[in-house]
């Protein structure tokens, strides 16, 4: 099992035990020994900053500033001035000079959360500077300073949707994208949860002194088969409401929320549900949002942000609208006819074509 340390200069690891984390892991590990741009992908709540944080810590870079800026949480003139700084009198309220996060993490790592908020004028911004390193200061006349810092950023949304839709720059993702870790959300690694509700029931318990000491096996059974929507975050926040709220010595069913008692009955089949709810998702859009199979299914299978499951899935739904007619399918999935052969060659390159004959 791995620890977590949050505090600033320390080694910060993943919690849990399941094959998922280990190759996660493993995979930060081998990414920490370079200084190459990261760009972590994943869920809301899945620990994408863990990641940054743990890559920043193993790296040679450890004991020089981390500056995590949340690209979502400012306007775009305060974001502009939150990474590059100010000067005295270039707006209302600069009442002094003032370095940015860029600046402030020289030599060590800037953290760019949730990058895919960034309007297109701060992308540019953003472009420039990775392309020169030099640091333009808003209100700066000249005078450019050159800093050396890491970068790593995250984001919960589709860039290359967003590339499709004109809302994001494609040389700026290639610009980040050198090395691309997903986060798989906490329902795809169901092992780690018992691991988790351990951990934060400890932490929180210690914290408020609280006679909680344990969870009973029914309640686990709940926690382990419910579907976590906001993943390790949502965990966390439920442990917390639960060692504030519970009577205890034990944590039982009955103090669980209504929600996650709900699925207490269910027999969960973790891969299999994660696996239809994807390739409905990815099927909707097709057929209704007449998106197509290029921009929306190909790169996310290329970027393992998806199985060959997923695609077989899709696959299989075409077959059955089309009563298993390909050339079909291929119109379904708003696809060109000159891209028939392109699509039964990608088919059967990744192992993701499916009989026809049984459709018809």
């Amino acid at each position: 099992m791995s620890t977590m340390t949050i505090r600033s200069g320390a080694r910060v690891d993943m919690i849990g035990k399941s094959a998922e984390i280990v190759a996660l892991q493993e995979e930060i590990e081998r990414v920490a020994r370079s200084d190459t741009k990261v760009l972590i992908t994943g869920e809301s709540g899945v620990g994408k900053e863990i990641v940054a944080r743990s890559i920043h810590s193993l790296g040679s870079r450890a004991r020089m500033p981390f500056a995590p800026v949340n690209c979502a949480g400012l306007p775009e003139t305060l974001l502009e001035s939150e990474l590059f700084g100010h000067v005295k009198g270039s707006f209302t309220g600069a009442y002094r000079d003032k370095p940015g996060k860029l600046e402030t993490a020289h030599l060590g790592t800037i953290f760019l959360d949730e990058v895919g908020e960034m309007t297109l004028r701060m992308q540019g911004l953003l472009l420039r500077f990775l392309e020169t390193g030099e640091l333009q200061k808003v209100g700066q006349d000249g005078g450019s300073r050159h800093v050396d810092v890491r970068v790593v950023a995250a984001t919960n949304r589709n860039l290359r949707d967003m590339i499709a839709q004109g809302h994001f720059r494609d040389d700026l993702y290639y610009r980040l994208n050198v090395i691309h870790i997903v986060v798989p959300p906490l329902r795809d690694r169901r092992s780690d949860i018992p691991v988790l509700v351990e951990h934060f029931l400890s932490r929180y318990a210690a914290a408020n002194r609280s006679t909680i000491t344990g969870v009973s096996p029914a309640a686990m059974k709940a926690l382990c088969e419910y579907s976590w929507p906001g993943n390790v975050r949502e965990l966390e926040n439920v442990i917390e409401r639960l060692v504030v709220n519970a009577v205890g010595p034990e944590v039982g069913l009955e103090d669980l929320s209504p929600d996650v008692r709900a699925q207490d009955s269910i027999s969960f089949k973790p891969r299999r549900e994660r696996r239809k709810t994807v390739a409905e998702d990815l099927y909707k859009r097709l057929t209704e949002h007449r998106e197509s199979f290029w921009t929306s299914v190909y790169p996310l299978f290329m970027e393992r942000e998806i199985t060959r499951a997923n695609v077989r899935e899709v696959v299989r739904k075409g077959l059955e609208e089309s009563r298993g007619n390909y050339k079909i399918v291929a119109r379904l999935f708003n696809m060109e006819p000159r891209d028939y052969k392109r699509f039964l060659n990608f088919l059967r390159k990744h192992d993701c074509q499916i009989p026809f004959k049984e459709y018809r």
